[in-house]
Parts: structure tokens; C-alpha cells; sequence
């Protein structure tokens, strides 16, 4: 159990200069980047299967506990607002409950029970994908969550930090960060939770890119939830459609917020066509204009001159 071994290198961490201690604790978080490059192999093939999963009605279920449940859900809530990923489409699984995210909640993580019991009372089933998160890779909870998913057919996830883990050895896609010894031993929160938000990030994000999300490497399903929010889907109708921000506002404004109808809009299209578009490609917008054009959408934007600065295209063919 590598992040539970005491370190001889930081054996008298609490006798050295704070400069030195600063110092030898960023190495470590180096140390964690390090580790989730070496598995990026693994985390794309996670995020592939989570796609597959997830390109139908399925939900995105994370679960753990302690500081790598609190990861685990800070990530998974911000799919919603970043990228309008639907709230019941979205199961958050933390011993504890609620309670813990904010305090810690005794013996909740070895409530193997509990977490059967809440697989049962979400009727997780073969349409969903869990991603189960534990530094030791043997947490009870975290554990009974990713056995009890994959018992009813879910595509599972496991990340941990020590090799050989029932977390690993039990999930269809494993992906383990190698952060070794923490400069406080067992202080999971430090090497092994930084890991672990970085391998969470990459994941999260690379099935919210497959699954059309981000066009142009913006959030194009971002929610309005604040002013700065609303501004910044206007800036980013103007700059992929080449007009000026009152025109996507006009355009914002038809689409009922939404950026992705409201490019289309921009572009020429009725609404019913920019709908019928946008359901055909899966709400990937590359796709859709591609099926409007009937060539690649990038080529062909070139071709008409629609670059971020200038004026559209509005010779679309109509949907």
C-alpha cells in the first residue's frame, strides 16, 4: 500500500526549512502529473467505453469516498453547468452523503451495504457507466459501488493509486496512478488526490468532447447560469459565425439560448432544418453543418471566406 508507506525522504519534513518543505511537496504534485501521463493510454480507452455508454440515454455515475469522493463529485457536478450534461442523467455516489462533502462522516466509507443498497435504489443497469475512485483501490464503499454496477451490467471505471487493488482488478477499465509514498503519509489529498482530479478532468472532458460538446474548442452546450455566462455565448456565436455580437444575440435570442441553433440560425437555416440538423448528427454541431453544406464544414467555410473575424456565410443550403 504505496500511499500509506512512511517515506524516509520526508522523514524529518516537520525539522526543515518552509522553503524546503514547499519545495519537496511541488515535486511531488510534478511527481502526480507524471503518473496520469503514464496512464493516458488508459484513460482513453475509458473514456471511449464511457462514450459508447453514454451516447444513448445512460447516466454517468461516480463514486468513492473521503477525499476521493469529494474529487469524484466536484467533477461530475461541474458537467452540468460547463457542459449542459443533464441533471438526471447525472448519479453522484459518496459514502456519507451530502454530509461528507463537506465534513467527514465516521465509518461511512466501509458501508459496503449502503452502497449495494443505493446501486438498487438508482436501478443502475447496462446502460449506465460508473467511475469508481479510491487511493487505496480497496475502499469497502467504493468497492461494493463498482461491483454491484458492473453485477447489473454498467460499464465500469476504476482508478486508484496503489497497484494490484480489487479496484483495479475488478473494473473493465482500470487506470492507476503510480504516486507512490506521500510526502505526509497516507495525506491522500496531496500526490494521489492532485492525480487524481487531473486523470478526472481529462476523462470528463475527452467524453464531453466525443460526444460533440465542444466545437472549435469552446463549450458550445454552456448554460447560462450568470451574465458572464450569457455574454459568453453571444462572443462565441459571433466568432463562429463571423457576425457581430447584436446579431448573435438576435440569433441567441430565436434559438431559446442555445448556441448550437443559434450558429445554425446564423448560418441561414430555418429553425425547423437547424433541429432537424442538429438530431441527425447527434447534436454534434461539425456535424451538422457538414450535413447542411453536404462537404466538410471546415473546408467549405474556408472556401466561402467564414473565418472568426468576418462577415458569415449565409449561403447555406437550407436543411
Amino acid at each position: 500500500m504505496e500511499t500509506e508507506r512512511p517515506s524516509p525522504r520526508y522523514a524529518d519534513i516537520d525539522r526543515w526549512d518552509p522553503a524546503d518543505v514547499l519545495e519537496a511537496m511541488l515535486g511531488g504534485q510534478f511527481a502526480a502529473v507524471a503518473a496520469v501521463r503514464a496512464a493516458l493510454p488508459e484513460i482513453q480507452r475509458a473514456g471511449l467505453g464511457l462514450e459508447q455508454r453514454l451516447k444513448g440515454t445512460g447516466r454517468l455515475i461516480y463514486a468513492g469516498a473521503g477525499t476521493s469522493g469529494r474529487l469524484a463529485v466536484q467533477d461530475g457536478a461541474e458537467l452540468m453547468p460547463t457542459f449542459s450534461w443533464p441533471h438526471e442523467r447525472l448519479l453522484l455516489l459518496i459514502a456519507g452523503g451530502e454530509e461528507a462533502m463537506v465534513r467527514a462522516v465516521e465509518g461511512a466509507e466501509d458501508e459496503a451495504g449502503r452502497a449495494a443498497e443505493l446501486a438498487g435504489h438508482h436501478q443502475i443497469n447496462s446502460d449506465d457507466a460508473l467511475i469508481a475512485v479510491a487511493a487505496s483501490g480497496t475502499t469497502p464503499f467504493t468497492l461494493s459501488c463498482l461491483r454491484e454496477a458492473r453485477r447489473r451490467g454498467a460499464f465500469t471505471v476504476g482508478i486508484a493509486n496503489n497497484p494490484r487493488t480489487p479496484i483495479l482488478e475488478e473494473a473493465e477499465q482500470a487506470i492507476f496512478l503510480n504516486t507512490g509514498a506521500e510526502p505526509i503519509a497516507g495525506s491522500t489529498r496531496m500526490n494521489a488526490g492532485t492525480a487524481q482530479r487531473i486523470a478526472l478532468n481529462l476523462l470528463s472532458t475527452l467524453v464531453m468532447i466525443r460526444l460533440g460538446r465542444v466545437y472549435r474548442g469552446m463549450m458550445v452546450d454552456v448554460q447560462s447560469t450568470n451574465v458572464k455566462l450569457t455574454k459568453r455565448k453571444a462572443a462565441m456565436v459571433a466568432f463562429l459565425t463571423g457576425g457581430t455580437e447584436e446579431e448573435a444575440q438576435r440569433a441567441l435570442e430565436r434559438a431559446r439560448g442555445n448556441v448550437k441553433l443559434a450558429v445554425l440560425l446564423s448560418h441561414g437555416c430555418d429553425s425547423q432544418s437547424a433541429e432537424e440538423a442538429l438530431r441527425r448528427a447527434e447534436g454534434k454541431l461539425r456535424e451538422a453543418l457538414d450535413w447542411i453544406y453536404g462537404a466538410d464544414s471546415s473546408t467549405r467555410a474556408q472556401e466561402e471566406g467564414c473565418h472568426g473575424e468576418e462577415k458569415a456565410c449565409h449561403n447555406l443550403k437550407k436543411g
